[in-house]
């Protein structure tokens, strides 16, 4: 194995490969948000296909992009959204394709992970870098909403804040009502008698949906997926990433 500190030692090193006549078949951009896009830039254009951990990229303008210079190099970029591939998750967009097809669900959904102090200094504290607490940590529940129950006719946001963000979404079958945030307080507010360290609840209609458990193969799947040709495409995103970056503006 071989390690590099400077990207730059590593692009000279790939490219060393390549003369060598060594395909390189994937890269796999594991870095902080605001780099995916260059990232991925460089491996489409040493040839591989590249794996990209969410979010592909902060900016539409950016996924445009690179689905243009995906058929210029003629390689494929692939997304981890692992929670498409929860049991539970599946489940749920089957009994949604089978409702009646005028039926709207009723959702509420929050997700409160307390973070210490040192997230605000990181750069995952930077909106610009990371794309803030809706991308960083609701991009996965809002994919899973728009890949369930449809498109967005209409977006509203109550509060957003760099800790804390709420607001409902009308999609095409469902009215949701959402709430996260990184905020050990805002966690203890709503949960007064638990003493929980974070909360993930989705219900529908009601009912919990729990798949607070099975999340351990997830990554797993997903890239068994991608090598096996049936990844998810960054074309499959393009509107999750409309979706967080009009509420970012």
């Amino acid at each position: 194995m071989i390690f590099f500190t400077e990207f730059e030692r590593f692009d000279r090193h790939c490219d060393k490969i390549k003369r060598q006549g060594i395909a390189i078949d994937y890269v796999v951009v594991c870095s902080p948000n605001y780099l995916h896009d260059a990232h991925i830039r460089f491996g489409l254009r040493i040839g591989a296909d590249v794996i990209c951990e969410k979010p592909v990229v902060l900016n539409p303008w950016n996924l445009e992009a690179l689905l243009q210079l995906e058929k210029e190099t003629g390689r494929k970029v692939y997304v981890v959204h692992q929670l498409r591939y929860h049991p539970e998750i599946i489940k749920l967009k089957e009994r949604v394709r089978n409702s009646a097809p005028d039926k709207v669900w009723n959702i509420d959904l929050q997700y409160i992970t307390p973070r210490g102090k040192w997230y605000q200094y990181s750069w995952k504290g930077d909106e610009t870098k990371s794309g803030g607490v809706i991308t960083n940590i609701g991009l996965h529940f809002f994919d899973i909403l728009l890949w369930i129950f449809g498109g967005v006719k209409e977006m509203n946001l109550t509060k957003r804040t760099n800790q804390t963000a709420s607001g409902s979404l009308r999609l095409d079958k469902a009215v949701v009502q959402w709430a996260m945030s990184i905020d050990k307080e805002f966690l203890s507010a709503i949960n007064q008698e638990a003493n929980l360290s974070s909360l993930r609840s989705l219900i529908i209609e009601g009912n919990k949906v729990d798949f607070s458990i099975g999340f351990e193969e997830l990554h797993t799947q997903a890239y068994l997926s991608i090598l096996n040709g049936q990844g998810i495409e960054i074309e499959a995103t393009k509107e999750v990433v409309y979706l967080l970056q009009k509420m970012r503006s």
